[in-house]
């Protein structure tokens, strides 16, 4: 099945949305900083079962092909985007879905489950976490210079945007994110995990250089009825590094 491109208008902006996939079950794809439904689902927009899902992935406002308007992180970006996503998936005739979010797309997602608990069919999050410690802010700070990145997760990344557009964004971005550890905890959604009621799976790459496992954790735990696998040799990207492995999972767990 081809891989459908379109914009359409919420809330005000223009948001670039991928589809594929004629199944009854639909499902959204939430990419991490800077992503887009091109740079980080690849395998899963070729892969997943076309019959039994509909599989949308989405650029969130600023990223990938949804600007204008530029990406900025005021503080309330998380609760944005998952309006944002939400809306979308309302504009395009979606009654219920499910959420699958990755890094900050599963920050995302995890608000949007407890935000719309009638919407939202079954949530799948990995390297996402629901505070910000100081340990955090020290690994953000550590990517926040693009041009030390590998130039395998750098290049598409300058493909998409160009080199000025991306290296201030990551900027902003570790400047956005790194203010929730100034709440209480590094609060950026703990609250609202009790409120989410779908079947949820936390999936987490025991190598992961970005999140540490305890963020992982402490979803799992606070979210009643959830499941958690880690992935021995699982990394930040593991859907991209163990795709065939990953979209099995998921796909088992979505049925």
């Amino acid at each position: 099945t081809s891989i459908t491109s379109a914009k359409i208008q919420v809330n005000g902006v223009h948001l670039h949305y991928q589809q594929t996939g004629e199944g009854s079950h639909a499902v959204l794809l939430l990419p991490g900083m800077l992503g887009s439904g091109q740079t980080d689902f690849g395998p899963q927009l070729k892969s997943m079962n076309k019959q039994l899902f509909t599989v949308v992935a989405w650029d969130p406002r600023g990223y990938g092909k949804s600007i204008p308007p530029s990406r900025d992180f005021p503080p309330d970006f998380f609760e944005r985007d998952a309006k944002d996503a939400v809306d979308l998936m309302q504009a395009l005739k979606f009654k219920k879905f499910s959420l699958l979010g990755w890094s900050d797309g599963g920050i995302t997602a995890l608000i949007a489950a407890a935000r719309y608990p009638n919407l939202i069919h079954k949530l799948v999050v990995w390297g996402a976490n629901a505070s910000v410690t100081q340990e955090d802010v020290r690994i953000y700070n550590g990517i926040r210079d693009v041009s030390k990145w590998s130039e395998k997760v750098r290049k598409p990344l300058e493909e998409l945007y160009g080199h000025k557009y991306l290296a201030e964004t990551c900027e902003a971005w570790v400047d956005g994110i790194s203010r929730f550890a100034e709440n209480s905890d590094g609060n950026i959604c703990q609250q609202l995990l009790p409120d989410i009621q779908c079947p949820t799976f936390i999936i987490h790459g025991e190598k992961d250089p970005l999140v540490p496992q305890a963020h992982a954790e402490y979803i799992h735990k606070h979210i009643k009825g959830s499941r958690l696998l880690l992935m021995p040799e699982g990394k930040h990207n593991l859907h991209l590094r163990f795709a065939k492995d990953f979209n099995r999972e998921v796909e088992n767990f979505l049925r």
